[in-house]
Formats: structure tokens, C-alpha cells, sequence
């Protein structure tokens, strides 16, 4: 799993173990802090699977209500509430003979739950309204906080769930504590984006020393971000100032990353009044109050 090569150990050895059941219909639990990759990592899945050619179908369970959940997910037939004037198909029937990845199953209620755990155990459900059993026909991936073990033990989600969700389980750490699969993740990231890009000594040095708290999806923003920036710009390397990892209320890194560069005066200056517009919301008023220029000195510049 290319995107997802990583020096950490532990991560490794669960991966290796997920790649070995791509063929399988295992359910598939992945446990990981929100930015950690977990969405994209069920995609993968799916599409190395046997049901690539299948629909890949992901609900996001936190952005149902537990009245939701029933219609949504088995669907309905005509007249089965105030409202349903024709039947409709739910998510899995959607997502026959494919994969259906149910987002932040955690959230879910233990009414909800218990719905949910049949289906696992008997593969069938019905839509309301109806009266037919319907067979499923679909792999399930799940996701949740790496609290949920805990959440287990208190009594906050059932356990035997759990047990049917965790028939392989994955722990996606955050990308802070895998410091070693900042630049490889960047660089796949990089090859994703298209176009002949690379990235510069000094743009490889701050994605090395900058913390990434958000996590995977943070680094993902970064790199898109620069691919438009470097574009923009005509360059034909992501350097330092594409990243936006630097700060306008430190000036001391700008001017150590115009030093490595070899920027001119104008790209430096170009570059700190480009901070100092971003930090503002885009509002030139306050980016000329914080540079201590006039206004039309800004307008002048763009």
C-alpha cells in the first residue's frame, strides 16, 4: 500500500496483515484520531480489492440522527412514513457487491447499534415499511476514535460489535508520532498532484521540523496548497513559501528561508506581505495596519 509505506513498526505489521486479506471479506476496523488517514485508507482498500469494480458507499454516521439512521441505511418503501411517497433504496443496497465504510461508528446509538450487529451477524435487513428480507451483499470497513476499546469496557458500546467490526483492526497513529513518514507521505502526495514537481532542500527541512498536529490531513492540505502556489508562480519545485508553514510573526524563519534560497529583495518582501495578508483573513485594511503601510501601497503590489 504505497501512500501508506511507513517506518513505524506497529503500523507496519498491521498494514502487511490488511494487504494479505485484500481478497477476503473480513470487516476491516480502522481506530485513529480525525486526519490520521483513516477515510483514505478504506478507499485504498477498496480499490485493491476484489470489489474494485463495485461501488465503495461511505456514511457518515455522525451526520445522522438515530430517526435517520433506519431510512438511510436500509431504506424505505412508499407510505412507510409521513412523507415517503416512493420507495428508495438505502446505502446497502447501494453498495451491493462493493464496500460500504461506515464513518465514526462510535457515534452511534445503542439502539442503533443493536440494528447494526444484526445485520453483521445475519447479513439481511429490511427496509421500513417492508416486509421482505433483503441478503447483503458487501465488505465492511469502520472507523472510530482510538478511544473505542475504552468506550467498550464502560458499557458506551456493546462488545459483541465491537468483536464483529474488529475482525482485523488497524491503528492509524498520528502523523506526529511517525515522524519518519512525514517526507515519503509528502512526496506521494506530490505524485498525486501531477505535474514535475519536486521538493526543495528547504521545503524538505520545514516538513521535517514542522509538528503536523492535524495530522495526516494537514500535511495532504499543505502539499495541495503548494502544487497551486508553485504553479501559480511558474515554478518548477515546491520550495519553502509554497508550503505556508511559515508565520508572519516570524520574521526571523522568513528571512532564514530567503537566506537558503537565495531570494531576491523583492521575492522576500513579496512573501512577508503575502503572510501578512493570509494571517488577516485577505482583509488589506488590517494586513496595511499590521506592515504599517497605506492601503493603496497594498492595492499597488497585487
Amino acid at each position: 500500500m504505497t501512500l501508506f509505506a511507513t517506518r513505524h513498526r506497529g503500523l507496519a505489521a498491521e498494514l502487511e496483515r490488511l494487504e494479505r486479506s485484500l481478497d477476503s471479506d473480513a470487516t476491516v476496523l480502522l481506530l485513529g484520531a480525525p486526519g490520521t488517514g483513516k477515510d483514505r485508507l478504506a478507499r485504498l482498500l477498496h480499490s485493491r480489492s476484489a470489489r474494485a469494480a463495485a461501488p465503495f458507499v461511505r456514511i457518515d454516521l455522525a451526520a445522522l440522527s438515530d430517526d435517520l439512521f433506519d431510512s438511510e441505511l436500509f431504506g424505505h418503501e412508499r407510505g412507510a412514513f409521513t412523507g415517503a411517497v416512493a420507495g428508495k433504496p438505502g446505502l446497502l443496497e447501494g453498495a451491493d457487491g462493493g464496500t460500504l465504510y461506515l464513518d465514526r461508528i462510535d457515534v452511534l446509538t445503542p439502539r442503533a447499534q443493536g440494528k447494526m450487529l444484526r445485520v453483521l451477524e445475519e447479513r439481511v435487513f429490511r427496509r421500513v415499511g417492508g416486509t421482505r428480507e433483503n441478503r447483503v451483499d458487501a465488505r465492511f470497513v469502520a472507523s472510530a476514535a482510538p478511544d473505542l476499546p475504552r468506550r467498550v469496557r464502560t458499557g458506551e458500546f456493546r462488545e459483541d460489535l465491537y468483536y464483529r467490526l474488529a475482525v482485523l483492526t488497524v491503528k492509524l497513529p498520528a502523523l506526529a508520532e511517525r515522524r519518519g513518514d512525514v517526507l515519503p507521505a509528502a512526496r506521494a502526495l506530490l505524485r498525486e498532484a501531477g505535474g514535475p514537481f519536486a521538493f526543495t532542500p528547504a521545503a524538505v527541512k520545514a516538513l521535517r521540523s514542522h509538528p503536523f498536529r492535524g495530522s495526516f490531513r494537514e500535511l495532504e492540505n499543505v502539499v495541495r496548497r503548494a502544487v497551486l502556489e508553485a504553479r501559480a508562480r511558474g515554478a518548477d519545485a515546491v520550495d519553502e513559501p509554497h508550503l505556508g508553514l511559515l508565520s508572519a510573526s516570524d520574521p526571523e524563519a522568513i528571512l532564514t528561508a530567503a537566506s537558503r534560497s537565495g531570494w531576491t529583495l523583492r521575492r522576500l518582501t513579496d512573501a512577508y506581505v503575502a503572510l501578512v495578508l493570509d494571517e488577516a483573513g485577505g482583509n488589506v485594511a488590517e494586513a496595511a495596519r499590521r506592515l504599517g503601510v497605506a492601503r493603496k501601497t497594498l492595492y499597488a503590489r497585487k
